[in-house]
């Protein structure tokens, strides 16, 4: 059986750093939202950040109002921004680390190590009808301790795989290819994200059993020689590309397994 399309959530942060430089109004995030829904994207995804580098609370209430498919929320885990998702609700919340001094979010969420908090707020979101994420390295730990957390959902950082080339790269590869099929063991939905761009985004869609992929920083820089629709557009046909290959090759290995039984 073919597995479900894989899915695509593009992160509008940098429309909004761009604006914040300047403090104008434009480029408006709620804006390039609608054009990235029209251009395919399967939900939006914004980061509240504490110290409100880009994305502000005007732009997640706007966002609430006008999506026509739906807004993944990224947020630390800090009573503030518990209680901004009770009052908004938005579909989905990726609960992240956050540190001020980062240029972007560095590392997983220590689930392990923070279980009883992280615990409590996943019930919290889960009370108002919020689908909880946790972004978290691939690592056996943080996945068994995401599902005892109560969240339905986690984001595997692809952050290092990114940063990888050659053998190195393929290790990770394969780091993430086993966390995703233990998590999937487990019952959880398994979503990837972190550094992934144009080059490099096919071997990760091609892992078995991933829902969706989030990207944002390569789409918006791609933008700015294509256009945002077509910047979209572009990665959502490598998505689907590396998803499709990724089945094939699953076809083969088993027919290859099943030849040699």
């Amino acid at each position: 059986m073919h597995p479900p399309r894989i899915l695509l959530g593009v992160n509008i942060d940098h429309i909004a750093t761009l604006r914040q430089a300047r403090g104008t109004r434009y480029p408006d995030p709620v804006q390039a939202a609608l054009l990235v829904e029209e251009a395919g994207a399967d939900g939006i995804t914004v980061h509240l950040r504490e110290d409100r580098r880009h994305i502000q609370e005007r732009d997640v209430r706007l966002l609430t109002e006008v999506l026509n498919t739906r807004m993944n929320l990224e947020m630390a885990v800090t009573e503030e921004m518990l209680t901004l998702a009770e009052e908004v609700r938005p579909a989905h919340v990726c609960l992240v680390p956050e540190k001020r001094e980062e240029l972007t979010t560095e590392g997983g969420l220590d689930v392990a190590g923070n279980i009883d908090a992280i615990s409590a707020a996943c019930r919290r979101l889960a009370a108002v009808g919020c689908e909880v994420s946790l972004f978290i390295d691939p690592e056996p730990d943080q996945i068994e301790a995401a599902s005892r957390a109560g969240a339905p959902v986690i984001e595997l950082h692809t952050g290092a795989y990114a940063e990888c080339t050659g053998e190195a790269a393929r290790q990770e590869h394969a780091r993430l290819t086993a966390a995703a099929e233990m998590a999937l063991e487990l019952g959880l939905t398994v979503n990837a994200g972190h550094g992934l761009h144009y080059h490099n985004v096919e071997a990760i869609a091609a892992i078995p059993g991933l829902h969706e992929l989030n990207i944002g920083h390569a789409i918006i820089a791609r933008a700015l020689f294509v256009g945002l629709k077509e910047a979209v557009a572009e990665m959502k046909r490598l998505v689907i590309a590396g998803q499709e290959a990724g089945f094939v090759a699953s076809l083969e290995a088993h027919d290859h397994d099943h030849d040699h039984a």
